[in-house]
């Protein structure tokens, strides 16, 4: 069971993301946006209310705070993934993402496995390699390639304050960050004059891409409170490998020698990560 829900959660992190990134080269990052949050939200919903919970005023705001980070983060991995190219944007968000919590750890005095620092060091060599091609491309890449390692950052921290709620607030503070995270966008959108009219395939994919990544989210806390996330984590990490197939298979995306090395390297390092 627990390779089953590891598997669907990298396949829907992985999906997610390259649906939200093909809809953002076809519309408005920020309508993309609204509308997959407007979906997350309601499977939130859905989520708090069908599992028990009793959530601290801190739960709450640790929640809304992890969502308003999230939400940034997705916003610069879709415009990031809709510029660059997605077999490359993707590993690189997910390898910064995965460093942030190991490095928060060594700060605030916690003893990491060695594992998980050998899986930094995989990490941190593989974006070296996976931007090595990368940054002499022309046109918006090292643009795409800035958005990727700031989503990465956003993505790492949002992690790191959800980890800080407590096991018994349930799914309520993934709520209270969809709802931190939907406020911002319908700002930013009245801000920008925004609209959140989109044409039928680009509305499509952008519910797919919230439907995903609220189910992905769900799936992933269910592991924790269930104890298996140290069996769940290691596969759900792999979700980058997901976005590039789908950019290969779907949208034929080139990658050299020396980036599929990273590639491969990355994956490691992410499922070394999530072990230690």
């Amino acid at each position: 069971m627990a390779v089953f829900i590891g598997v669907v959660v990298a396949a829907c992190f992985g999906s997610g993301d390259f649906f939200g990134g093909l809809a953002s080269r076809r519309a408005p990052t920020l309508a993309v946006l609204g509308i997959a949050q407007m979906i997350a939200i309601a499977g939130a919903v859905a989520a708090a209310l069908l599992f028990t919970g009793s959530p601290s005023g801190r739960d709450l705001g640790f929640g809304a705070a992890a969502g308003a980070l999230n939400v940034v983060g997705l916003g610069a991995l879709y415009q990031g993934l809709s510029m660059g190219r997605m077999g490359i944007v993707a590993p690189i968000t997910a390898v910064v993402a995965a460093c942030i919590p190991v490095g928060y750890g060594l700060l605030t005095g916690e003893d990491p496995t060695t594992l998980a620092l050998i899986g930094v060091g995989f990490a941190i060599v593989a974006g070296g390699l996976i931007a090595h091609e990368h940054d002499r491309e022309e046109g918006g890449a090292l643009r795409a390639l800035g958005l990727a390692i700031g989503a990465g950052l956003f993505f790492g921290w949002s992690f790191v304050l959800y980890a800080e709620t407590d096991d018994g607030s349930g799914f309520w503070p993934v709520l209270t960050g969809r709802a931190a995270a939907v406020t911002i966008i319908v700002l930013a959108l009245l801000a920008t004059q925004t609209g959140l009219v989109l044409a039928r395939r680009e509305l499509r994919t952008a519910a797919a891409a919230g439907a995903l990544d609220v189910l992905a989210t769900v799936l992933l806390l269910v592991a924790v409170r269930e104890g298996l996330s140290s069996l769940v984590a290691p596969i759900a990490a792999l979700g980058p490998a997901i976005t590039v197939g789908w950019a290969w298979g779907l949208l034929h995306e080139p990658v050299a020698r020396l980036q599929l090395v990273g590639l491969a390297l990355a994956l490691v390092g992410l499922s070394l990560i999530a072990v230690g």
